[in-house]
């Protein structure tokens, strides 16, 4: 601690809010009349003792003294640099003030100790430590100044009181810091002080740089993306000037696209919604380029765009008719469309409770016989536009219902979508494989289909990503499947069914010279006067080398044919003009595949061995014929029972049981040796054993194979048969009369045997089919076997054989 000397007698100089520490040298004003009156008293106060006057400098803080003050002299007194009267004093110690005294002059004279401030010689290790300290961190604050003559200065100053008095310079301390510097006496405590106000200060000026740096680097980033953009802009006016085009064409003002277009009143206000967000939104966040993307889906989608339907009644039927032959069903249900959409037009009835007059339909029908392509004549005959959405494999429900905008790549769904290609708010959308469509972990897209295609809820259909209500009530929606069981319930049940259950062999050739001939001969490079294919050939390409519920397989044969004539008039094996006749296909494409039953060798016929029978089924390529083979085995092997084969399905299997437990009943009473039953296994076998079977339609047709088994009586090779069978020999109904007839018709079949429940099905069959068959309807099993069993060859039942 500093030590106290003799007393002192001093003119009192204060200092407003000012603090001056010893070693300091400052100007100061002889305006102020207190300083004046100090200095002036001290200069009177010097003619009497020896050395320059002394006045005692004072901080005066809001009107209070401070107990310590500071001896200082008056090096000078003159003019200071802007022309006013001054003095210069410098600091040479602390000063105790005591009372309060009289002396010359006008200025206030107080005693005063004057205070030792001595520090011992060689200083202590710690306070060493504290002067390296306190000028490592001065040099470093004074560098960061530029002050580097300073720095020499500080590092000369080896005295810790003189050293810690040199903070006084400094600008950032306070006057309340500079009090305490002043009133700590002890020179080490007081360096000690210097030292952590300095500390603190470089601790702030290094957060305030660093967030000075921060705010810098935002600053600049900000310019220069700015610079950028205008640049962007004046690039962009720059091309637009050179490519002609207007100003505003590029323009990014959602607000005037949005309050220009032509929008329904909710979706406008959902759209300014997230305008107002955007313009909320700042340039980096991604937020923005959502809304922006939201925002062009909305504008781009045709709202108040509809067509004007074709209500041509006459012309439109003319252009199904001139673009499809036959599927009159389909016809028919667009034609009745057209007409009651135009009563409706013609009676103000467009719009009834928010709904319009739309259309779901569901084409069901084997592949090739046109549902796709229906689709297009459709919108051709309406005068609409076509979209084509393809369901098959899909499984997620998002492709339907669009996904929420939270995920990254969000889009709207599959019928949005379609709305937006056509540009019109009435299309015709084809929903093309609604029977492939499945269902996993990410939804099912068929329960998403069940507003989409409902009447009573399509007007307000709400997809996941617009979150606005788009109206579907005008649409007319063509669903396309092969399988109708594929179907749920639940969709099937808001969609009116129309059946395309394949086409006749005249249907076949009519679309074959139409439509198959002329689009072939195209992509072949020929002319229709190169090559011509007469109706022989073109009914033996349909009824032997392809057998079909559509055109497909018809449309390749005709386009192999089309090549090899092509390829053989290039290699110069035929001249041209040429016409293909029913003679010349065997050599160009080959032996036919399929040859009617009544076509071939008696003895290579299915039926020509007791045991077989021809049946109908209907697969998911349309109709078909189906042959049902029986055995018995040998007694000897003691293999009883019934053994079925060929991929069966339960109800297929029951079937054959009931056929069995018919055949050992009644089997006394139709003259068959139904003892054999007992002992002997019974074998039935359905070819084609790759293929799934399942149905009670075959009943009939396994209860004549295994009566034709036991009686010997071979089956009439131009007789099938289809229908269910009862234990009590009733003949039950089934369904798919027609897709059978039509296949009965392909196979070459005359005579087919049907339930008699199913004669109303019989309307649905076209009559150059009912012309070329002879239709049995039956109620009795009885009856069938009468029918379709050829007569004993003598009065007595033949052996039955071990096999067949």
């Amino acid at each position: 601690m500093a030590s106290t000397s003799t007393p002192l007698t001093l003119p009192v100089l204060p200092l407003d809010d000012e603090v001056v520490l010893p070693g300091m040298v400052v100007p100061l004003d002889l305006s102020d009349s207190e300083v004046r009156a100090a200095v002036e008293a001290a200069q009177a106060a010097a003619k009497s003792e020896p050395g320059k006057p002394r006045v005692l400098l004072v901080p005066r803080i809001d009107g209070t003294y401070a107990n310590t003050g500071v001896l200082g002299t008056v090096e000078q007194v003159g003019r200071l640099a802007d022309g006013d009267p001054g003095a210069l004093i410098r600091g040479r110690g602390r000063v105790r003030i005591g009372a309060g005294t009289t002396g010359p002059g006008a200025a206030l004279w107080v005693e005063g100790t004057r205070l030792d401030e001595s520090v011992p010689d060689p200083l202590p290790g710690q306070v060493a430590e504290l002067v390296k300290e306190y000028k490592a961190l001065a040099t470093a604050w004074l560098r960061k100044r530029g002050a580097w003559q300073v720095v020499d200065r500080v590092q000369a100053i080896d005295d810790v009181s003189a050293l810690a008095d040199n903070s006084g310079y400094s600008p950032f301390l306070t006057t309340d810091q500079k009090v305490e510097l002043l009133e700590t006496a002890d020179p080490v405590a007081r360096l000690k002080l210097a030292t952590q106000q300095l500390r603190d200060h470089l601790a702030e000026q290094d957060v305030a740089e660093s967030i000075a740096k921060d705010v810098q680097e935002g600053v600049d980033k900000q310019q220069r993306e700015f610079l950028l953009r205008r640049q962007l802009e004046a690039v962009r006016k720059e091309l637009r000037e050179l490519n002609g085009e207007q100003e505003g064409e590029e323009s990014d003002d959602y607000r005037a696209r949005v309050e220009a277009a032509d929008l329904p009143e909710k979706v406008r206000e959902a759209a300014l919604k997230e305008v107002d967000k955007l313009e909320r939104a700042s340039d980096q966040s991604p937020e923005g380029s959502w809304i922006r993307t939201w925002l062009d889906t909305v504008l781009e989608l045709p709202w108040n765009e509809r067509t004007e339907d074709a209500y041509d009644i006459q012309g439109a039927k003319q252009v199904l008719d001139a673009e499809h032959a036959g599927l009159e069903d389909v016809k028919e249900r667009i034609t009745e469309y057209l007409a009651v959409r135009k009563r409706r037009a013609d009676r103000g009835l467009g719009v009834v409770g928010g709904r319009r007059g739309g259309a779901v339909l569901a084409l069901v029908g084997p592949p090739g016989v046109g549902k796709t392509s229906l689709g297009e004549s459709v919108a051709h005959a309406m005068g609409r536009k076509f979209v084509r959405v393809a369901l098959g494999g899909v499984r997620d429900e998002a492709e339907i219902r669009g996904h929420r905008r939270t995920y990254v790549g969000a889009l709207p769904g599959r019928i949005v979508r379609a709305i937006k290609e056509a540009g019109s708010m009435n299309p015709v959308v084809l929903l093309d494989e609604i029977d492939k469509v499945g269902s996993d972990f990410r939804g099912d897209p068929a329960a998403a289909l069940l507003e989409v295609l409902d009447p009573a809820q399509n007007h307000t259909f709400r997809d996941h990503y617009l979150e606005v209500e788009l109206d579907l009530s005008d649409v007319v929606f063509l669903a396309t499947a092969n399988v109708l069981e594929a179907i749920p319930e639940a969709l099937l049940d808001r969609m009116e069914l129309v059946r395309l259950d394949g086409y006749t062999e005249d249907e076949k050739i009519v679309i074959a010279r139409d439509h198959l001939l002329p689009r072939q001969l195209e992509r072949a490079g020929l002319d229709g006067d190169e090559v011509t294919i007469d109706e022989g050939a073109l009914r033996k390409l349909a009824g032997e080398y392809t057998r079909e519920a559509g055109v497909r397989n018809l449309e390749r044969s005709i386009a192999r044919l089309l090549r090899k004539v092509a390829a053989q008039h290039e290699l110069g094996e035929r001249e041209l003009p040429f016409t293909v006749g029913e003679g010349d296909l065997r050599g160009l494409i080959g032996r036919p595949h399929h040859v009617p039953e009544s076509a071939q060798d008696p003895a290579e016929r299915r039926t020509s061995v007791p045991g077989v029978a021809t049946g109908l089924a209907v697969t998911g390529a349309g109709g078909d014929v189906l042959y049902v083979e029986a055995s018995l085995a040998d007694p000897e092997t003691g293999a009883a029972g019934l053994t079925l084969t060929g991929q069966l399905g339960d109800v297929m299997k029951e079937s054959a049981q009931i056929a069995l437990s018919f055949l050992r009943s009644h089997g006394a009473e139709l003259e068959l040796p139904v003892g054999d039953l007992k002992d002997r296994g019974v074998h039935i076998h359905f070819p084609a054993g790759a293929v799934p079977k399942d149905g009670p339609s075959a009943g009939i047709t396994m209860t004549t194979a295994l009566a034709s088994l036991l009686s010997g009586r071979l089956v009439r090779t131009d007789v099938a048969m289809t229908g269910e069978v009862s234990l009590t020999g009733r003949v039950l109904p089934i369904g798919g009369v027609k897709q059978k007839l039509l296949a009965a018709h392909r196979a070459g079949i005359t005579t087919v045997v049907i339930p008699k429940r199913n004669e109303p099905d019989l309307d649905d069959v076209p009559a150059e089919v009912l012309d070329k068959l002879d239709v049995h309807t039956v109620t009795d099993v009885r009856q069938v076997l009468e029918l379709a069993l050829s007569p004993a060859t003598n009065g007595a039942a033949p052996k039955v054989p071990a096999a067949a």
